[in-house]
């Protein structure tokens, strides 16, 4: 299970990082002509997406505060239902199925490294 939580962590933390770095890297006109969503808020989104990202990840590489990790997938988590539903209401349900297994995802993290696996427990042994 520790193995397939630190794949899971690997692959969200790289597609968070790229969702946002490329919120920072896109023009205001630009990404709010994507959404109907105001650009300071996609910002503070684009910046809490990469802070979940480290805190997949940092914690558990580092050894410090490990008990951080399922904190940032959670928060991940709420980002994720915010998507989709945002995207199920402006472009319908079937886009809305990637940020939904992205949740998913971020919930098996979650759980996993809050009850099943804790990177805590794995440094004492």
């Amino acid at each position: 299970m520790h193995y397939a939580l630190w794949a899971v962590q690997v692959l969200l933390a790289g597609l968070f990082l790229l969702a946002g770095g490329t919120k920072f890297s896109i023009a205001p006109q630009e990404l709010t002509a994507q959404s109907s969503l105001p650009a300071w808020f996609l910002y503070f989104i684009g910046l809490a997406e990469l802070a979940g990202a480290l805190g997949l990840l940092l914690p558990g590489l580092l050894g410090i505060r490990p008990g951080l990790t399922p904190l940032a997938a959670a928060g991940l988590l709420l980002i994720m239902i915010g998507a989709t539903v945002t995207t199920a209401r402006e472009m319908g349900l079937a886009t809305a199925l990637l940020p939904f297994v992205t949740g998913l995802l971020t919930a098996f993290v979650a759980y996993g490294r809050w009850k099943l696996a804790p990177l805590a427990s794995q440094r004492r042994r």
